[in-house]
């Protein structure tokens, strides 16, 4: 197979690899394509505590495809199944999983993109988060999981304030349904702004969708007295403050919202793929840019700067 390596910071090598084999209770996957992550960043970019090279694939965890071979005991799927895994080798034309961690895509998706794991954190985030219909919600950040929460709580008959510093998703909140936005230039001229529209009462709840300090500063000034600040944003680059005041005086709940349990994680990617069958969830407008696996060294690097118009990248193989 061919199979992305990454070698080192910034730099990596399309290379002939042996396909894995599935083992007892796994399959074996002939990868469609895979989704970029924010996550993928960092070791893409080099921090002190990676080992290079990595091994092929990875780190690929949004992929789907369909089932090429059955490990030993596998029941309840078939070569030629279409699937979205929850695997961690998937920047490759073929990767293993455990059957546990498959999730069937039915025929309606035939067509389309199916990223698992991207959507059912999406849909775990979401579940988590407490939002209602009727509520005021504010999503910081509009990436393909802001997005997403911001389509589902609005669907959900929630008015969603979605701020996020790029022009082009502002655009994308209001289409996912997003009451109204505000552009994240000054954290101080933003929670003014939400201020004088919530008549001075803040938000219900808070979603946290960017894992940046400046994001999680501003979520929790935007969340009311007693209201729930749920922290989706991956913050992978060292240790946060909290304004421990603010967080006392306003009683705050404060809920994050990242799941560990694989468990966890494919009953959210089940959801989130009968949702989109259905039609419940649309995230087709936020498959921005894809290539090929040829060209992954352009996928992470576009994924990192984040140009005019970018949501998404995909690989495919």
């Amino acid at each position: 197979m061919r199979a992305a390596v990454i070698i080192a910071p910034g730099r990596c090598a399309t290379e002939e690899r042996p396909a894995p084999e599935p083992g007892p209770g796994q399959v074996r996957i002939r990868v469609q394509s895979c989704g970029v992550c924010g996550s993928n960043l960092p070791v893409w970019e080099g921090r002190e505590w990676f080992t290079y090279p990595l091994e092929a694939g990875k780190p690929g965890h949004e992929g789907c495809g369909t089932v090429d071979a059955l490990g030993a005991g596998v029941t309840g799927l078939k070569v030629g199944d279409r699937v979205a895994a929850l695997s961690f080798s998937a920047f490759a034309e073929y990767d293993v999983a455990d059957a546990a961690a498959v999730v069937p895509v039915p025929a309606a998706l035939d067509r389309t993109p199916a990223p698992g794991e991207a959507l059912g954190c999406a849909v775990n985030v979401m579940a988590r988060s407490g939002i209602g219909a009727g509520m005021t919600v504010a999503v910081v950040g509009i990436g393909f999981l802001g997005a997403l929460v911001t389509q589902m709580a609005a669907r959900g008959g929630a008015r969603v304030i979605a701020v996020t510093r790029r022009p082009f998703a502002l655009s994308i909140a209001r289409a996912m349904g997003a009451a109204e936005t505000v552009v994240l230039d000054d954290p101080g001229r933003v929670a003014a702004e939400v201020r004088r529209r919530t008549g001075e009462r803040m938000c219900d709840v808070v979603v946290e969708a960017a894992g940046t300090q400046e994001t999680l500063d501003l979520s929790a000034e935007l969340t009311r007295v007693r209201g729930r600040l749920v922290i989706a944003g991956y913050h992978q680059d060292g240790p946060r403050r909290v304004n421990m005041q603010m967080w006392n005086w306003r009683g705050l709940d404060v809920i994050n919202a990242h799941e560990r349990d694989p468990a966890v994680y494919v009953d959210g990617m089940r959801r989130a793929i009968e949702m989109t069958a259905s039609g419940r969830l649309d995230p087709s407008p936020l498959y921005t840019h894809t290539f090929p696996l040829e060209r992954f060294a352009e996928a992470m690097e576009t994924a990192r700067r984040r140009p005019e118009g970018f949501m998404k990248a995909l690989v495919t193989m």
